[in-house]
């Protein structure tokens, strides 16, 4: 999907009469976070661009609209906007962060830059009229991303919190019009989903109509309907997520789904040769298993830049499957396991969000590609994902799996990729994997692996100077691989995991942790 397309993302489909409640992505990083939070609820919730028409918004029938966040500023002539008359729809509006400064700039309020910015927590005070926040404990904890500030509310709202530096809610209960400066949609902030509990069900009074479980059927059903009587492959990684839509589009059409596993040269140690018997365990699936590891390296050969990286291995693999297509004969899809933080990241989706970085399924993909995709997964988040496989019957060694990145371990060596670099972060990364696993910590645990970094640092092992490579630990926990923090590992164990790598890893002489959260660092080193 484009940022021109209109169409409306609904990852679990609704009891056939609900109305949704409808978010207007003004380009937050976090506009999933607000729908996903939705459906912890079981409550239909679709995301559309700002720009939506009015018309197609009207068609929708909203029960409610929230507003996201995002990176512009409403004074500026070329910010994101909405047709204003999404105020006049009789519906409860609820503003967040950019959606809070939209709300006020364009309902007669006044909306300034900061003298002092609010990034990260805030304290909020929340005065005793609240209708929205009304019993919960004062002061809050919240989170907060901003650089403007309300500075004069619209007529008929009145503000019911404040931060130190900052309007930081505003009301208008009679035209159930309720605004956040802050963003309720993130753990970090206390009370968020409850916040958002109440918005929904107390103001709204939304019923329960959106059922995880619905998922599989209308995904089958959409799979068939855009197949028809074609023929699909299916880029299988080994992870969970392109295991799922495997096994979706495998129930959709059967056997004129081929699951194609390929070797870049860039998985961990053991890998090709463990997943490929896993995959076969599962019964229902037809795998081949292709090794074109050497084509991939060629490519890599001298290449440093990390979007390059992404770029060439994304282009790769599709010249690797369009070759396995023509041995079959006329298949015209392609199956990716893509999910929505790699396309937040990669491409401007509902809203004019940035772009982080190239996900080699969607940024990486080449501009001439000859398959149409099916994306059964793109709207979804990692847990939700893990949720349907096992509703699917995928083995616990499959659905349980810590992310990996597509482009491998191309995007854990800092630098040029040879041979004897991949060695070395191979084996390290198993040394890490094995003593994370011996921990009791895999499964609590976002990810956990290890990155070579190009830089060679002095040493000492049986009294001779030695100048050798870094080796950088990352262990991060998150609920989405939207935010994350860095896991506080025991001492001991990173003790155990330096000792190893240092004597069994030759060519690496040193040892470092990376304690950088997302925001500001990514999970990924590139």
């Amino acid at each position: 999907m484009t940022s021109s397309s209109h169409r409306t993302s609904s990852p679990y489909p609704p009891t056939p009469s609900a109305r949704p409640i409808v978010v207007l992505d003004f380009g937050s990083q976090y506009t999933q976070l607000i729908a996903r939070r939705i459906r912890e609820m079981h409550v239909y919730s679709v995301i559309v661009p700002c720009t939506v028409p009015f018309d197609e918004l009207v068609r929708m029938s909203p029960q409610a609209l929230i507003l996201s966040g995002g990176p512009a500023s409403v004074y500026d002539p070329a910010s994101p906007r909405a047709d204003l008359r999404i105020f006049k729809l009789n519906v409860p509006v609820l503003g967040i962060c950019y959606g809070l400064q939209f709300m006020a700039a364009h309902l007669g309020g006044k909306v300034e830059s900061a003298s002092r910015r609010e990034y990260g927590f805030a304290r909020l005070e929340i005065d005793r009229q609240s209708e929205l926040l009304r019993g919960l404990p004062s002061p809050l904890r919240v989170w907060n991303s901003h650089g403007d500030h309300v500075v004069e509310v619209p007529p008929g709202f009145r503000i019911t919190g404040r931060t130190e530096n900052a309007i930081a809610v505003i009301e208008n209960p009679e035209s159930r019009m309720f605004a956040l400066e802050f963003h309720p949609e993130v753990r970090h902030t206390e009370q968020g989903s409850e916040i958002l509990r109440r918005f929904i069900q107390d103001i709204c009074r939304t019923p329960a109509n959106w059922f995880p479980g619905s998922f599989i059927e209308q995904s089958i059903e959409r799979i068939r309907e855009q197949v028809g009587e074609g023929r699909a492959l299916c880029a299988i990684s080994g992870g969970v997520d392109s295991a799922v839509a495997a096994t979706l589009v495998g129930r959709a059409i059967g056997d004129r789904l081929t699951c194609v596993f390929v070797d870049n040269g860039l998985l961990r140690k053991g890998e090709f040769e463990s997943v490929s018997a896993a995959l076969r365990e599962q019964g229902h699936l037809k795998v081949r298993s292709v090794d074109a590891s050497s084509r991939f390296l060629q490519r890599l050969r001298g290449v440093t830049d990390p979007e390059a990286k992404r770029k060439i291995i994304g282009d790769e693999f599709i010249r690797v499957f369009e070759e396995e297509a023509r041995r079959l004969g006329n298949v015209e899809y392609l199956v990716q396991g893509t999910l929505y933080p790699d396309v937040i990241e990669s491409v401007s989706v509902n809203g004019p969000a940035a772009t982080i970085k190239s996900h080699h399924n969607v940024g990486g993909l080449p501009p001439n590609l000859t398959f149409q995709l099916i994306e059964p997964l793109r709207e979804l988040f990692k847990d939700e994902v893990r949720a349907v496989g096992r509703e699917l019957g995928l083995s616990e060694e499959i659905v349980s799996r810590q992310p990996f990145p597509g482009p491998g371990l191309a995007v854990r060596i800092l630098g040029e990729i040879t041979a004897d670099r991949l060695r070395m972060v191979r084996e390290a990364d198993a040394i890490v994997t094995e003593e994370i696993r011996g921990a009791g910590l895999y499964n609590r645990l976002w990810q956990s692996f290890a990155v070579l970094l190009p830089v060679s640092t002095v040493g000492v092992m049986g009294d001779a100077r030695t100048y050798a490579f870094t080796v950088a630990i990352r262990a991060v926990e998150s609920e989405d691989g939207m935010t994350a923090d860095w896991a506080p590992l025991p001492a001991e164990l990173l003790q155990r995991m330096a000792t190893r790598i240092v004597n069994e890893v030759r060519g690496v002489n040193r040892v470092v942790l990376d304690i950088t959260s997302k925001p500001p660092g990514t999970i990924e080193w590139e």
